[in-house]
């Protein structure tokens, strides 16, 4: 079945969507971007998502194109041309397609380049490897400095999560100066105790809209919370791990680099706060 795809202002069948190869997301990662999910034909945490867009082309001076009404509009079309029950939606903004390649930033006037399309994820929370857990690995983290702003620059995530699968695992955990920033694609934390641990936010890392999510509900659960640096040798000596993001919400980890964590299974807390995200946001997806 052939998607229905968002570019600039029409709603086209995939294969004939086009952009220019002048455009700055194409030649120079000038660009950001976001994905929001979707459970039961419903947005979650879209507010999240367009405050952070809103923040990231601020950063990079780039002007929003459009009011967040007119943005949820178009998600909520693309939902339902698309007819996705479970899955994703993803949007990116770049900074327009001038005339031709230049590193100088294009005239003001220049239109941003808008994108959206839906993947479609049956099963997405009824996930099977939530129930087993993923296994990850340790690589050095060397992104550009300023990881907050969600920018499409992913080509060593992507490189990270290859490095994994040959490692036979699934994702990594990036280090940096001996502490553990964040997973490729997602955010990461430890249980020691009754205590969930997950780096503070800073420009280090994405400040994640499900993570923020999570760490809310975990508080009104009366469970503790601790935001600081933790380094893979703790992190291989906890109760738990897991990750947490758009597309995997609350995800156990049960394995970093080769040593077992806790009892090599999900964890009660990280089961739990998987339970939590999914029921709550189903009840605020709009």
């Amino acid at each position: 079945m052939t998607r229905t795809v968002y570019v600039n202002g029409e709603y086209l069948p995939e294969h004939e969507a086009k952009v220019s190869i002048f455009d700055r997301g194409f030649l120079m990662a000038d660009g950001v971007y976001e994905v929001t999910s979707v459970l039961g034909g419903k947005l979650i945490d879209f507010e999240g998502h367009a405050k952070r867009l809103a923040r990231s082309l601020s950063e990079l001076e780039i002007r929003k194109p459009m009011e967040d009404e007119a943005l949820l509009e178009i998600h909520r079309e693309l939902v339902a041309r698309n007819d996705i029950d479970e899955g994703m939606i993803y949007l990116q903004i770049t900074r327009g397609a001038p005339n031709d390649r230049d590193f100088v930033f294009p005239p003001e006037e220049t239109e941003p380049t808008v994108v959206l399309f839906t993947q479609s994820k049956p099963g997405l929370a009824d996930s099977p490897a939530a129930k087993e857990g993923i296994k990850v690995i340790s690589i050095p983290d060397i992104r550009w400095g300023r990881r907050d702003i969600k920018t499409v620059q992913l080509l060593y995530p992507s490189m990270g999560k290859m490095m994994a699968r040959a490692a036979g695992a699934d994702d990594a955990w990036m280090v940096e100066e001996g502490a553990v920033t964040e997973g490729t694609s997602n955010n990461a934390y430890i249980v020691k105790g009754n205590t969930i641990i997950t780096r503070q936010l800073s420009h280090e890392i994405l400040h994640g809209i499900t993570r923020a999510a999570v760490l809310r509900f975990a508080r009104e659960a009366q469970m503790k919370v601790e935001e600081r640096a933790f380094t893979i040798e703790e992190a291989q000596q906890a109760d738990e791990a897991f990750i947490t993001s758009a597309s995997t919400f609350v995800m156990p980890v049960v394995e970093i680099d080769g040593a077992q964590v806790g009892q090599g299974a999900p964890g009660p807390v990280a089961n739990r706060l998987r339970e939590i995200y999914i029921e709550e946001s189903r009840k605020a997806a709009i």
